[in-house]
């Protein structure tokens, strides 16, 4: 009865085992590599996440992008495994267009929740399989309480309001100690971070992500790749171009400048 944590580690505790149909049973690390996040700044939400794709201890992808844009109100952040989250992306954006076109008005920023939900929860057997786990999180909008929000997910479906700020994925530890120490003793709150301290704050933080944890892809200026930052607020989402975030790393991150 003293267990703690989400209903997957529950299971774990239980001993429970995941592998797949027909194998021994070999657990599955069911949170695939990534690092996204969320906060809320002065005018709304920042989004972000690195843009490495992995395959186990192999690197198959650099320039991903995990904040996909559902609805011009509305952003999901992926962790976990791609196809999978790749396609609840389509689905959300199908039905949330569908609703608009038909009922002539913008789903409810409950009725976005309850959808990406239900998709979770209709992915369990893929997810506690191995082959299909997706911990996402969710930032939109909400035109009546005229206020943007974040949510995340466990891989199950349930859901959990971030009030400040919410992370995922495998370099997720990391800076969740930061977000809260920042939030906490900083020289000021996070929520009154302007957007270009906000973005600031969001490239330090996915370089400390990068740092300690190789599978978080950091900032490669050589190639010209930096993180994927998008903003929600009331005017809808809005992504930051390469050039502002090159501009912003050099000045404001890297520590050869």
């Amino acid at each position: 009865m003293g267990l703690q944590g989400d209903f997957y580690q529950l299971l774990k505790e239980q001993g429970y085992a995941f592998g797949l149909a027909g194998q021994a049973k070999v657990e599955q690390d069911l949170i695939a590599a990534t690092t996204i996040l969320a906060f809320k700044y002065r005018d709304g939400v920042l989004v972000a996440g690195d843009r490495r794709a992995t395959a186990g201890n192999v690197v198959m992808y650099d320039r991903t992008d995990k904040v996909l844009e559902i609805d011009r109100h509305s952003v999901m952040a992926i962790a976990g495994v791609p196809a999978t989250a790749y396609e609840m992306a389509r689905v959300l954006e199908h039905s949330f267009k569908y609703y608009r076109r038909t009922q002539l008005q913008e789903l409810s920023f409950e009725g976005k929740l309850r959808a990406l939900s239900k998709l979770l929860k209709e992915n369990v057997p893929a997810a506690l399989a191995g082959t299909g786990a997706v911990a996402p999180i969710f930032a939109g909008y909400d035109s009546e309480q005229e206020a943007a929000k974040i949510y995340f997910y466990d891989i199950l479906g349930a859901e959990f309001e971030g009030v400040e700020y919410a992370v995922s994925g495998s370099g997720s530890p990391t800076i969740r100690g930061i977000l809260h120490y920042l939030n906490t003793w900083g020289e000021q709150p996070l929520s009154a971070l302007s957007e270009e301290q906000a973005t600031i704050q969001a490239l330090r933080l996915l370089t400390s992500a990068a740092e300690f944890d190789s599978a978080t892809g950091g900032v490669n200026r050589d190639a010209g790749l930096y993180p994927v930052i998008k903003f929600v607020a009331a005017g809808g989402v809005r992504a930051t171009p390469d050039p502002q975030l090159r501009a912003l790393f050099e000045s404001k991150v890297s520590r050869t400048t």
